[in-house]
C-alpha cells in the first residue's frame, strides 16, 4: 500500500523520449526547443510590431542567433562536461540525445543578435529590451526536452511533486531510488514567472533606459539558475567544489547587478528620447508587447 500510495503521489517519466506519427519519428528534445524557438520569434515580433519596428526583422536576426545560439550551447556542454564524451566522442554532436548548455547558447546567440543588428543599423538596447521576455518562455519550453529524456533532475525526495525516473536513467548507487527533484519543472516555472515579472516592470516603469529590461532578465535568469543548479546532481565539472554553472551564474549576477546599479538614476525623456532608429514605442502597452 505504501509504494502504491508513493507512487500516485508523484509525477511520471515518459515512457519515450521520441512522438511516433506513422511512420515518422520526431525527437521530444528537439521538438520541445524547436516550439521554444518558435514561440519566442512570435513575442518578440509582436512586440517589436507594437514598438513601430518591421517583424521581419526579429525574424532574420532569429536565423543567425538561434543556429549560433544551438552551436555555442553544444560547445559550452561538451567544454564544461567533458566527461561525459571520453572514449565517446562522436556523440559531441548528437544534440538529439540532449545536452545544450544555455549559458553558451545565450552568450553566442544575444552577440550574433547584437552584432547582426549593428550591421543592419537596427537599435541595439532596444531589440534586446523587446527579445527579454521571449527568451525565458523559450527555455521553459525546451525543458519539456529533458523530461522525456529523464535527465538533469536532482536530488532523490518524497514531495507529492517528486518526479518518478525509470531504473536505467537512475544515477549510479541510486538505484533503489525512485522519485527526485523536477528541476526541470522548477527552472521552466521561474522562467515563466520571470517572464510576467519582466513585462509587469515594463509597464510600471516606461521611461527605464533601454537595456534595463534585459539586464533584469540576465539577473532574474541568473539567480533562479544558482538554486536550481544546486539541487542538481548529474555529474558536472566543478571549479573550488562549485559546479561551472554556479560559477557562471554568479559571474553573470554581478554583471548585471552592476550595470543595473550604475544606470539606476538613468530614465528616458518625457518624449522617450533615447535612439529609436525606425521603432517607435507603442502608446499602450500590452502582454507581451511594449
Amino acid at each position: 500500500m505504501t509504494s502504491a500510495l508513493g507512487y500516485l503521489a508523484s509525477l511520471p517519466s515518459p515512457s519515450s523520449n521520441a512522438i511516433h506519427i506513422g511512420p515518422l519519428q520526431l525527437r521530444a528534445y528537439g521538438l520541445a526547443i524547436a516550439l521554444g524557438v518558435l514561440a519566442a520569434v512570435w513575442i518578440a515580433q509582436r512586440r517589436w510590431s507594437a514598438r513601430g519596428g518591421d517583424p521581419s526583422d526579429i525574424t532574420r536576426l532569429a536565423v543567425w542567433s538561434v543556429a549560433a545560439g544551438v552551436v555555442g550551447a553544444r560547445l559550452y556542454h561538451v567544454i564544461t562536461d567533458h566527461q561525459r564524451f571520453e572514449g565517446r566522442w562522436p556523440h559531441a554532436v548528437a544534440i538529439w540525445e540532449g545536452g545544450l548548455g544555455i549559458p553558451g547558447g545565450l552568450i553566442a546567440g544575444v552577440l550574433t543578435g547584437v552584432v547582426l543588428a549593428r550591421r543592419r543599423g537596427l537599435p541595439v538596447a532596444q531589440l534586446l529590451d523587446v527579445v527579454a521576455p521571449a527568451i525565458p518562455v523559450a527555455q521553459a519550453i525546451g525543458r519539456l526536452g529533458n523530461w522525456f529524456n529523464q535527465e538533469l533532475y536532482g536530488r532523490a525526495t518524497h514531495l507529492p511533486w517528486a518526479l518518478r525516473i525509470d531504473p536505467a536513467h537512475r544515477p549510479a548507487g541510486l538505484s533503489h531510488v525512485a522519485t527526485y527533484h523536477p528541476t526541470f519543472l522548477y527552472e521552466a516555472l521561474w522562467n515563466l514567472a520571470l517572464a510576467g515579472l519582466l513585462v509587469l516592470y515594463e509597464r510600471r516603469h516606461p521611461s527605464a533606459p533601454a537595456g534595463r529590461l534585459f539586464a533584469l532578465y540576465v539577473a532574474g535568469y541568473a539567480l533562479g539558475r544558482l538554486w536550481v543548479e544546486a539541487l542538481r546532481i548529474d555529474p558536472a565539472s566543478r571549479v573550488a567544489g562549485l559546479r561551472v554553472n554556479i560559477w557562471v551564474s554568479l559571474v553573470a549576477l554581478a554583471a548585471s547587478a552592476a550595470w543595473l546599479v550604475a544606470t539606476r538614476h538613468r530614465t528616458r525623456g518625457p518624449d522617450g528620447s533615447e535612439p529609436q532608429s525606425t521603432a517607435g514605442r507603442s502608446s499602450r502597452p500590452r502582454w507581451f508587447t511594449g
